[in-house]
């Protein structure tokens, strides 16, 4: 027999394709509660309405993407394949679903207004975490930021900066993965010393 917790989590698996599908004010608990199989009764005793099933799903997809950019930052090797791994981690996995749903600016408002601590505190993470990575890199001359003249914290927050404008434009000329993908080769080319670059 499932768990409490198992079938919790069998519901927020549920609900993220039910709030792109039918939006966030038009979503019931009623569909949340077929799209998970069980009874809307039974979904009750999990949750206290659509906005607590929203806000634990955000909870818990946040705490999974920033466990899998933690991943790719703390592996060895280069630290733009690091970075750039990290931040299609992150917007792939927060974004790529409710970005393609024809909600998704309707989702985005009311991930704004109902889970607005849990974004800021995951970009937060993010920024330390992409700013250690950097550290670490200058400290063992892979990269030197003296060269521009700007501080690691400073880095992240543009690299961060520059995939939400990216994100923002939802161009077909520049997805968001190849827009990742560009700046860190314009990054690359800016701080990475020639010496390390095989120049």
């Amino acid at each position: 027999m499932p768990t409490p917790e198992a079938k919790s989590a069998r519901i927020l698996d549920s609900s993220l394709p039910v709030f792109c599908t039918y939006g966030f004010q038009k979503t019931s608990m009623q569909d949340i509660a077929r799209a998970a199989g069980i009874s809307r009764a039974a979904l009750y005793l999990h949750f206290a309405n659509k906005e607590d099933v929203f806000r634990s799903g955000a909870v818990r997809t946040h705490a999974a993407v920033m466990a899998l950019v933690e991943a790719e930052l703390g592996q060895s090797g280069d630290v733009f394949e690091r970075i750039e791994a990290a931040l299609v981690a992150y917007f792939e996995g927060l974004v790529e679903q409710i970005a393609a749903s024809p909600h998704g600016a309707e989702l985005f408002d009311a991930s704004a207004e109902l889970v607005g601590d849990v974004v800021l505190s995951a970009r937060r993470r993010l920024i330390d975490l992409l700013r250690d990575a950097l550290d670490a890199a200058e400290g063992r001359g892979e990269i030197r930021l003296s060269g521009i003249a700007a501080a690691s914290a400073e880095l992240a927050v543009l690299l961060l900066a520059s995939v939400d404008g990216v994100k923002a434009q939802r161009s077909a000329l520049l997805p968001v993965r190849p827009g990742i993908a560009l700046q860190l080769r314009l990054v690359r080319a800016a701080i990475q010393p020639a010496a390390v670059a095989g120049v």
